[in-house]
C-alpha cells in the first residue's frame, strides 16, 4: 500500500513538473514575440487606429488624457498582440500535455478542432477589423451632435476595440462548440435543428451584451453567429456520421410516443 501511494505521489509530481515546463515554454514564446513587437508598438497602434482616424472629421485627432498613456497604451497593445500571436504555441504546449491521456479516436477529432479554433479566432478578429470597425466608427462620427468635436482618447479606444476583438473572436468559435456538443453526446443534430429560432434570438441577445450599445455592431455579431451555428451543424453531419444514427434513432423513438398520444 505504501509503495502504491509513493508511486502515485511520484506520478503526480512528474505531471506537475511537465506542466511547469509546458507553461514556461508558452511564457517564453509570448515574451519572445513581445520583444520583437515592442520596437514597432507605435506603428502597430497607428494601424489599429486607422479605421477610426480614416473617418474622423477634418481637424480632429486622437488624444491622450493620462500622462503615461502615450507609452503604456502602445505597450499594452504589443503585449496583447503577443498573446494573440502566441496562441498556436500555447495551445500546442497544452495539447502536448493533454494528448497522452486521450484515446486515438479522441485525438483524431481534437487535433483538427484545435487547429480550426485558432484559425476561426483569427478570422473573427480580422472580420471585426476590416468589416465592423469601418462601419461602426463611421456611424459614430456621423451621429455626433453639432458643435461636438470627435477626439477619442487612445486608451479608451484600445479598450473598446479589444472588447470587439474578443467578442468576434469568441463568436467565430460557434462551429467548434456545436461539433463538441454533438460529439460528446450532450445533444444531437436533430435537436439543434429544432432550436434554430431560439439560437437566432439568443445571438441577438448575446450581441447586445458583448458589443457596444449600437445596432450595427450587434447585428454584425448576431448574424455571423447564426450562420456559424448552421456551419457547425453541417460540419457535425459530415465529421460525425455515427451521430446521425443517434439523431435518427431519437426521432424514431419520439414518433411512436407521439402517435400513441
Amino acid at each position: 500500500m505504501e509503495a502504491d501511494s509513493t508511486d502515485q505521489e511520484l506520478s503526480f509530481m512528474e505531471h506537475l513538473v511537465e506542466l511547469r515546463s509546458r507553461l514556461l515554454k508558452a511564457s517564453f514564446a509570448v515574451l519572445a514575440v513581445l520583444i520583437v513587437l515592442l520596437p514597432f508598438s507605435r506603428k502597430l497602434y497607428a494601424t489599429l487606429a486607422a479605421p477610426l482616424t480614416a473617418v474622423l472629421p477634418e481637424g480632429s485627432s486622437m488624444i491622450a488624457i493620462d500622462v503615461a498613456s502615450p507609452f503604456l497604451t502602445p505597450f499594452k497593445l504589443a503585449l496583447l498582440l503577443a498573446l494573440i500571436l502566441s496562441i498556436p504555441v500555447v495551445l500546442y504546449q497544452l495539447w502536448a500535455f493533454v494528448a497522452p491521456a486521450l484515446y486515438r479516436q479522441e485525438k483524431r477529432l481534437a487535433r483538427p478542432l484545435l487547429y480550426s479554433a485558432v484559425v476561426l479566432f483569427y478570422a473573427g478578429c480580422a472580420f471585426a477589423y476590416y468589416v465592423v470597425f469601418p462601419l461602426v466608427f463611421g456611424f459614430f462620427t456621423r451621429v455626433a451632435p453639432d458643435g461636438v468635436t470627435v477626439m477619442t482618447d487612445i486608451s479608451k479606444y484600445l479598450d473598446f476595440v479589444i472588447t470587439l476583438f474578443l467578442a468576434f473572436g469568441i463568436t467565430f468559435e460557434v462551429p467548434i462548440a456545436t461539433i463538441i456538443l454533438v460529439a460528446t453526446g450532450i445533444t444531437t443534430i436533430e435537436k439543434l435543428k429544432k432550436v434554430r429560432a431560439y439560437v437566432l434570438v439568443g445571438a441577438f441577445a448575446l450581441g447586445m451584451l458583448l458589443t457596444p450599445p449600437d445596432v450595427i455592431s450587434q447585428t454584425l455579431l448576431a448574424l455571423p453567429m447564426w450562420l456559424l451555428f448552421e456551419i457547425g451543424l453541417l460540419m457535425s453531419w459530415i465529421l460525425l456520421p455515427h451521430r446521425r444514427g443517434h439523431a435518427e434513432n431519437d426521432s424514431e423513438e419520439d414518433s411512436p410516443g407521439q402517435a400513441s398520444n
